[in-house]
């Protein structure tokens, strides 16, 4: 029974996930929510206390899986920054069919909060610097093993190519722009691979 409950409130975040992701957390009613989810909203105050509770563990969610993510492709490059630049790349990618944005959900949640929001864009900008923390490990690692030079400074790097993801994935919500962000992509990952010692 507990693994049915388990079950099913899985299911549900990642249907809140996608309204969320789609919407933002302002665009998403809790009408809206009630229709996703099929939940009454007593049900959904019971499972998960608010619409911005419930939208803070779906952000939490999410940015686990774009950790895992990154983590998984840097590990198959080959090499640390054949890993970052393919990770760049697959931000390119144009999104799948059935993707709710084209932005990256952090993004689009750090651009609709307030800076004086106390919760969301708290946590927003919590797990951007925890990402911001990945790559600075992954450069550290890349100048250990040799890749990068010696005086290569892991934190600006990792600085830099969070300014990068974050430009493209807001230039990424444009109508007109799905022909031209593989290009800003592949910009970008090449640079990565030009940061290595020859």
């Amino acid at each position: 029974m507990a693994r049915h409950a388990a079950f099913d409130r899985q299911e549900t975040l990642q249907k809140a996930l996608r309204l969320f992701w789609a919407k933002g957390y302002q665009g998403t009613s809790l009408k809206d929510l009630e229709k996703a989810l099929d939940l009454r909203p007593g049900s959904i105050y019971a499972a998960f206390g608010s619409k911005e509770e419930l939208f803070c563990e779906t952000l939490r969610a999410y940015s686990e899986r774009a950790r895992r993510n990154f983590e998984e492709t840097v590990a198959q490059g080959g090499t640390t920054l054949a890993g970052l630049a393919a990770h760049i790349r697959g931000i390119g990618r144009p999104a799948a069919d059935d993707a709710p944005a084209r932005a990256c959900m952090l993004v689009k949640t750090l651009l609709e909060t307030p800076d004086e929001d106390p919760t969301l864009r708290r946590l927003a900008e919590d797990m951007m610097r925890a990402m911001e923390e990945v790559f600075t490990d992954a450069f550290r690692t890349a100048r250990e093993a040799g890749e990068l030079p010696a005086d290569a400074d892991p934190e600006r790097l990792a600085w830099r190519l969070q300014a990068d993801i974050f430009g493209l994935r807001t230039y990424a919500q444009r109508t007109d722009a799905a022909d031209r962000v593989p290009w800003l992509a592949e910009d970008i990952a090449r640079g990565i691979e030009d940061l290595g010692v020859n």
